[in-house]
């Protein structure tokens, strides 16, 4: 889908607004030449995994991120893995195809300008990402999100705050992005640089062609209640716990978790009870797929 395209999908003010940010030069990334391969062959139906994993190779630095990423414990029934042929057996050719539009949005970016905050956004994003891919593989029964689904989710549903550090000098220092457990309020971004990250990583979820239910929860992560009972809500809530237990396990306040945690919670099928027992157990998980 063409970035115009995408943008015809908002409502009218939202549209404008978008409109108006890439006028400003905010640029919506191009898809790499790696996904765009993979794509031709899915849609013509060409699961051939061999024919597959030489387009992956092609790419050393998506491949080396694919095997980081399949070390998570959301597979460990399947490892260790050797080739990319072995991935796409065992993980599925979709799903590995999810992954690798994941680790082509993190390997954008231009690293010349504030290095320390990309690094950081970069080590935030992958952390959200596999704790909601290890959150979507526990609860997968009640949510039917698969964990390629939810990383995903995770590593673009913040983008658009990327794109808006690369065009603004200013933005990582208005929006506090250096201190610890801030991260950017929806009011004081629009006032400031009259932008929404929500509807900047929508369009590039759009332009990527990402699923609808995905795009949605891009859209909406910080908005829970305006998403009725489907996928995309059932994303958000695994994306919102993903980013209290990142926190929690970073020793560091969420002040969003108050507000959202009765949608959240009754969502993924759960309880304030249990709740401290699951996040152990992600938390668990989590650190023994770094080593």
């Amino acid at each position: 889908m063409s970035v115009a395209e995408a943008v015809r999908t908002l409502d009218d003010e939202a549209a404008k607004k978008m409109k108006r940010l890439i006028e400003r030069g905010v640029k919506i990334p191009p898809q790499p030449r790696v996904l765009e391969e993979l794509r031709k062959h899915l849609q013509r139906k060409e699961f051939d995994v061999r024919l597959l994993s030489r387009v992956i190779n092609q790419d050393a630095g998506i491949t080396a991120m694919l095997f980081k990423v399949v070390t998570s414990a959301a597979y460990k029934q399947h490892q260790p893995f050797e080739t990319v042929e072995q991935i796409l057996h065992a993980v599925g050719v979709r799903q590995t195809f999810n992954l690798v539009q994941a680790i082509s949005l993190a390997a954008q970016g231009d690293l010349k300008k504030n290095p320390q905050v990309y690094e950081a956004f970069w080590a935030r994003s992958q952390a959200v990402a596999q704790l909601a891919m290890l959150i979507a593989d526990e609860r997968i029964a009640v949510c039917n999100i698969f964990p390629d689904q939810a990383y995903l989710a995770g590593v673009f549903h913040d983008c658009g705050v990327l794109l808006l550090m690369q065009r603004f000098s200013s933005y990582c220092a208005e929006m506090h992005l250096g201190e610890p457990g801030r991260w950017v309020e929806l009011a004081e971004e629009d006032s400031k640089f009259s932008a929404d990250h929500c509807v900047v990583g929508y369009i590039v979820a759009r332009h990527w062609h990402l699923p609808d239910f995905i795009c949605d929860a891009i859209r909406y992560h910080h908005d829970i209640r305006e998403l009725g009972m489907h996928a995309s809500r059932t994303m958000v809530a695994i994306l919102q716990l993903a980013v209290d237990i990142y926190y929690r396990d970073q020793r560091v306040a969420n002040p969003e978790w108050e507000q959202v945690k009765d949608e959240v919670l009754p969502e993924l099928g759960m309880s304030d009870d249990g709740l401290l027992e699951f996040v152990d157990v992600i938390i668990e998980r989590f650190h023994a797929g770094q080593h």
